[in-house]
């Protein structure tokens, strides 16, 4: 039995269907049970479940051969904050999987451009997990994508050009970045949950091709066939405010922060390593959006 904490997110959720496909046994865990209709459906078990209730944990891990954590609080405040989610509720989770005698856990953690980045409270929560896991002794395998196109390409710049013509931009948005499809990531994640040639690897992945915020906007003007309203948040502006606001909400001053590191130099993410030792084929922002909004984005663009 293979365990899914976030199973109802981007990247458990493609994961989930890819293991379910292969007729592997899924458990779903999640805090939102009734979100997990279509996986019930497919064939997954589903638990209630919260990182933040270690009781819940040490029951989802029951019976469980192998764990994969694929949740994530970003955007989080009080209770549910990064801090307490992304860290200590991870590191609950891997205490759980150890006393229940897990064999392998695989962890979604995120791709690191620079030293810069370590200051951003989500990526140092991000890496003290990584070092709790390695040192668990555990067997286990870290993945490391770049931002995911779900989230930070169609969620934060996409899908409000598509409903209202508008978009706000944290920075100039001209900085090269790469965005990686979940569904590729997802690709990655059932190798380490089938197979044992991931065990003890981490695992940088991206995107075949790098792109900047504004290369998104005009992609999905090109879909709707309409110019894009675009609104900057200069990045002194940015500086200031993630600041001011880490203590009233600490998630959206981590995606402020975050943006004004990637808008300060370029952050680029070379494919080649990746495919040279796993050849397949990784999915574009273009083909990406020819398969999940293209249908919706023709037909605004024809009204």
């Amino acid at each position: 039995m293979i365990l899914i904490v976030g199973g109802t997110g981007s990247l458990g959720r493609a994961t989930a269907n890819r293991l379910l496909a292969k007729g592997e046994p899924v458990r779903i865990m999640t805090r939102a049970p009734e979100k997990a209709g279509d996986l019930k459906q497919a064939g997954a078990e589903i638990v209630q479940g919260d990182l933040l209730d270690k009781a819940s944990l040490f029951k989802a891990c029951r019976g469980v051969n192998k764990v994969m954590a694929s949740a994530h609080s970003i955007f989080g405040r009080g209770w549910e904050a990064s801090k307490y989610v992304d860290l200590q509720g991870h590191i609950d989770l891997i205490e759980a999987a150890k006393s229940a005698g897990v064999e392998h856990f695989v962890y979604a953690s995120a791709y690191v451009f620079g030293p810069d980045y370590e200051s951003v409270p989500f990526f140092q929560c991000k890496q003290k997990v990584e070092h709790h896991l390695q040192a668990s002794e555990l067997s286990y395998t870290i993945l490391r994508p770049t931002a995911f196109i779900e989230s930070h390409a169609h969620d934060l710049i996409g899908k409000s050009i598509l409903s209202s013509g508008k978009v706000a931009l944290f920075g100039k948005g001209e900085r090269v970045r790469n965005f990686v499809a979940a569904d590729d990531v997802a690709k990655f994640a059932v190798l380490a949950l089938t197979e044992e040639k991931l065990n003890g690897q981490i695992v940088d992945i991206g995107g075949p091709t790098n792109c900047t915020n504004m290369d998104v906007v005009r992609l999905y003007e090109k879909a709707t066939g309409q110019k894009a309203k675009v609104t900057r948040v200069p990045a002194g502006a940015l500086r200031v405010m993630y600041q001011l606001m880490r203590p009233l909400h600490p998630g959206l001053s981590q995606i402020m922060q975050f943006s004004l590191y990637n808008d300060l130099k370029d952050r680029p993410f070379d494919p080649q390593p990746l495919l040279e030792a796993y050849p397949m084929q990784l999915t574009s922002l273009e083909d990406w959006m020819v398969n999940h909004v293209g249908s919706r984005s023709a037909s605004m663009a024809v009204a």
